[in-house]
């Protein structure tokens, strides 16, 4: 598979981390990643937008390895948020997740299905 972050010179520069889009040629698989909530194992909401942010990463790493892949093949990640004041909490999950891996990131702030939880992840890999 070829990979190309593309950045137009002529569009505005990603702010957030991002890039503003991901190029694939010849990708032989693809991994669609439904919303991942921040439920423990056990069904539990952790306390704060950190805990849940780590948590809800955590699912989505599970459903990356239980298809044999792994942060680096996720090219499109969507965070919902539940307010616009986790905007800065969560880039830095989101950094601490991902790290130098560059995707196209998009954050929405939306009303979420149970007001218990301040986020929700969806992400598409290949």
């Amino acid at each position: 598979m070829e990979r190309r972050i593309i950045n137009a010179p002529d569009a505005p520069s990603p702010s957030g981390g991002g890039a503003e889009a991901v190029h694939l040629v010849g990708a032989s698989q693809w991994l669609l990643v439904s919303g991942q909530v921040p439920l423990d194992a056990e069904n539990r909401v952790p306390d704060g937008f950190a805990s849940q942010a780590r948590q809800a990463w955590a699912n989505l790493d599970a459903q990356l390895r239980a298809a044999g892949m792994t942060r680096r093949d996720l090219q499109k990640v969507t965070v919902y948020l539940a307010d616009r004041s986790y905007a800065d909490e969560n880039r830095a999950a989101r950094t601490a997740y991902i790290g130098d891996h560059s995707c196209a990131v998009t954050v929405v702030i939306a009303g979420i299905f149970d007001p218990a939880w301040l986020l929700e992840i969806e992400a598409v890999a290949a």
